[in-house]
């Protein structure tokens, strides 16, 4: 096997970077937070305390707006710190709080006013869409909150697919212009002072810049300058296939193992479609390659792309990689299909590593024979478990036994999401800490 040149690997550090990125994250949105309500306050109260809790309800709202727009940007700091599924679900976790923080902001205010006007909710609120500039865009956008809402609530997701769903999910950009509309035409805490001004300007331009940069500017420009094209085609079993890809200066091309991409491969039949793969293989300057099972339609038609086939790469994307590190020595544990990213980063981690391979079958073992050469030219264990998921094979009792010193190690997990729920739930019995467990899971938000 020739040997790849890795990156330079990240000595386990004292301050992880995910905390560093999240504890980042945390003091924008207070700092944030503080700063609107201050201008809340320097604007002036108004008479009915349902107006002013509506207007306080509308502002948090749209600076969550903004917060979810940076959440979804892709960019690749936070990326490479927090792990796009950490973020997704976080995205998806805010939007909740958009929700009814927008929620809160129509029923106080249109109560407010009806209130003082001596009308009912409905016909103060069909007056207020009539008469006040910017009303009927915001109820516009709020129905489209709603509905980005109720469709990515787990019972709806779990039934829509996959583009059905981030088609509804793209209405949040035209939510965002006729929020944001609505709040320069009526927003008294917006026209308050020069300052308040240039603080939303600048709030809207950061969050509406990350997202066009970091899913169109960045995309776009990697591309441009990769030319990223299929070079060959191998079966690696009856249901699992690598794709080899080639292009221009990919030693410039900032992956790691451990990471993934959202690939199209522009045919006729594909170009619309984008599918999440891992890297299979450390990147090596020179080319890229990925290994699908045929789980579904787009990893099926891998087996029939044509060699020279252009590639349009989104990426790379995630955290599951040796950034994060905290221990020398490590324990890799892959489950089925899920060796991808595991036999990726058995090239780059440094110290010793026990890499522990469950499949139902021996012959589902795929990528075995490289597994196998790699652990021996690096010094590393390599168990294979294979049998019926009951008894767990991955017990707390049989982890022990194959890794003794578990618990002094870092343990990179990916695998099908039971085994993977069965895998943590032995980590923390066995006494692993959070910080040495490392895990993602393929969460993708509009």
């Amino acid at each position: 096997m020739t040997p790849v040149q890795s990156p330079p690997a990240s000595p386990p550090t004292a301050i992880r970077p995910r905390v560093v990125a999240r504890t980042g994250l945390y003091a924008v949105l207070a700092a944030n937070v503080a700063v609107v309500t201050v201008f809340f306050t320097q604007a002036g109260f108004a008479s009915n305390a349902l107006i002013v809790l509506g207007r306080l309800a509308g502002l948090y709202g749209a600076l969550f707006m903004a917060f979810q727009l940076v959440l979804v940007a892709r960019l690749p700091w936070l990326d490479r710190r927090i792990g796009m599924d950490r973020l997704t679900s976080w995205h998806r976790w805010v939007g909740f709080g958009l929700l009814w923080t927008l929620m809160s902001h129509a029923v106080f205010i249109t109560f407010g006013y009806a209130e003082g006007a001596n009308l009912g909710p409905v016909d103060e609120l069909v007056e207020l869409a009539e008469t006040t500039e910017g009303v009927l865009r915001a109820i516009v956008a709020l129905f489209l909150i709603m509905l980005i809402g109720a469709v990515s609530a787990r019972y709806a997701r779990r039934r829509l697919a996959y583009e059905t769903w981030h088609f509804i999910h793209l209405y949040t950009y035209v939510a965002v212009v006729l929020a944001f509309t609505h709040q320069v035409g009526v927003g008294t805490t917006f026209t308050s002072s020069s300052a308040a001004t240039a603080y939303w300007w600048a709030l809207w331009g950061v969050a509406l810049g990350s997202v066009f940069l970091g899913r169109v500017v960045l995309p776009l420009r990697r591309n441009l300058r990769h030319r990223l094209r299929v070079s060959a085609v191998v079966p690696e079993a009856d249901n699992v296939v690598s794709v080899y890809m080639t292009g221009r200066d990919l030693d410039k091309l900032p992956a790691r193992a451990g990471q993934f991409f959202l690939w199209r491969f522009m045919t006729k039949d594909r170009w619309w479609q984008a599918n999440p793969f891992s890297l299979s293989a450390a990147p090596d300057g020179k080319s890229l390659r990925l290994t699908a099972k045929a789980a579904g339609d787009g990893s099926a038609a891998l087996r029939h792309i044509p060699v020279g086939t252009r590639v349009f790469a989104e990426g790379p994307y995630g955290a599951f990689t040796a950034l994060h590190r905290t221990r020398p020595e490590s324990v890799l544990i892959a489950g089925g299909v899920g060796v991808t990213p595991i036999r990726a980063l058995l090239e780059e981690i440094e110290g010793h590593a026990v890499v522990i391979y469950r499949v139902a079958r021996d012959q589902d073992a795929v990528l075995y024979g490289e597994l196998r050469d790699l652990a021996a030219a690096k010094g590393a264990e390599l168990h294979l478990v294979s049998g019926p998921a009951v008894p767990d094979k991955l017990a707390p009792a049989e982890l022990a036994r194959l890794v003794p010193d578990i618990a002094d190690r870092d343990v990179f997990l990916c695998g099908p999401p039971p085994m993977m729920n069965a895998v943590l739930r032995s980590l923390r019995e066995l006494g692993v800490p959070k910080s040495q467990t490392h895990f993602e899971r393929f969460s993708l938000a509009g």
